[in-house]
């Protein structure tokens, strides 16, 4: 019960993996980014259309990464290039993500002869988990490394190598000074507009793949409406509880993955609460992290300095 509970946990998982890391990228150049659940929401509606149009979970993959992209893109531009207030911006960005995937969904469905959209076989056999020889049957060891759909092992890649980059290249000590104070980064001449809108989009394109692990993974292969389910929400808190670094954050998704999927395993013999209060669980935790961490937001020397904070060059 054990074995499963935790091979269910890290699958349950990965799309925050892949909004936090996303997210963290967007951060560490000073841009709060509150639009991780729109993103998400566009990267699930190309990818699974993409997918299930194509039966290609390559295609699906990239048409994801690049609607998350091209979402952000729309944030970056507002944000960088207009100087609009981030938060305005986010949230205007999670209000049409949302909108934009659930109509072009119900358009889908009502040009569906079966009233349903669902991936094709091929598409879905590419997508189980891989079953790598002489590995995957090691008793523990096997069931808990190399049992997952191929989306679990790009999450933790891409956050590994987000940690490396942002911790043992010049290219990321360069984009952590943008975050901490973009007028001396720009002083030392560094590129900070060409920055910013670097780590902004593909810190989208991230959080685009982990909309389409929700549409195309959790949800069976079947489209519904607001797939994404607030996990978009969860990540931008992971990012706090993560201090910023990407490779916590593997450890972070796992924390909340497992109160998501808390409720299938706990024994009601032994303790007997309602199912909401479990499905209440990973956005408590979410909403003490934030007040937890506003109190200590003065403290915390991971805290890009200039988060939130537009820069405008002819102020510096």
């Amino acid at each position: 019960m054990l074995i499963k509970f935790l091979v269910a946990a890290i699958a349950a998982s990965t799309p925050l993996l892949f909004g936090t890391v996303g997210e963290i990228l967007s951060e560490k150049v000073g841009h709060l980014n509150l639009g991780v659940e729109g993103m998400m929401s566009i990267g699930a509606c190309a990818g699974f259309m993409v997918g299930m149009q194509t039966d290609s979970f390559v295609l699906a993959l990239v048409a994801a990464f690049i609607a998350g992209l091209c979402s952000a893109l729309i944030y970056a531009v507002l944000t960088v290039t207009f100087l609009a207030d981030q938060n305005v911006a986010g949230l205007t960005l999670t209000i049409f993500g949302i909108g934009l995937a659930n109509f072009i969904g119900i358009f889908m469905l009502g040009s569906s002869e079966s009233g349903t959209l669902k991936l094709p076989a091929g598409i879905t056999a590419q997508m189980r988990e891989i079953s790598i020889p002489g590995l995957s049957t090691i008793p523990v060891i096997g069931p808990l490394l190399f049992s997952y759909s191929p989306f679990v092992y790009l999450g933790v890649l891409i956050a590994i190598l987000a940690g490396l980059f942002l911790k043992k290249t010049k290219m990321g000590l360069n984009v952590q000074a943008i975050g901490h104070n973009p007028a001396a980064a720009d002083a030392a001449g560094i590129n900070v507009t060409r920055w910013k809108y670097t780590m902004i989009l593909l810190g989208g394109g991230i959080c685009g793949i982990g909309g389409a692990y929700c549409a195309m993974i959790i949800n069976g292969g079947v489209w519904i409406s607001n797939n994404v389910g607030g996990l978009g929400w969860i990540a931008v808190a992971l990012v706090i509880f993560a201090k910023w670094n990407p490779w916590i954050a593997i450890g972070g998704s796992f924390v909340f993955g497992a109160l998501r999927i808390l409720k299938y395993y706990v024994p009601k013999s032994v303790i007997s609460l309602p199912t909401a209060f479990y499905d209440m669980l990973p956005f408590l935790m979410t909403a003490l992290i934030l007040v937890i961490s506003s109190i200590r937001k003065k403290r915390d020397l991971n805290l890009p300095g200039s988060l939130g904070v537009d820069y405008f060059r002819e102020e510096r």
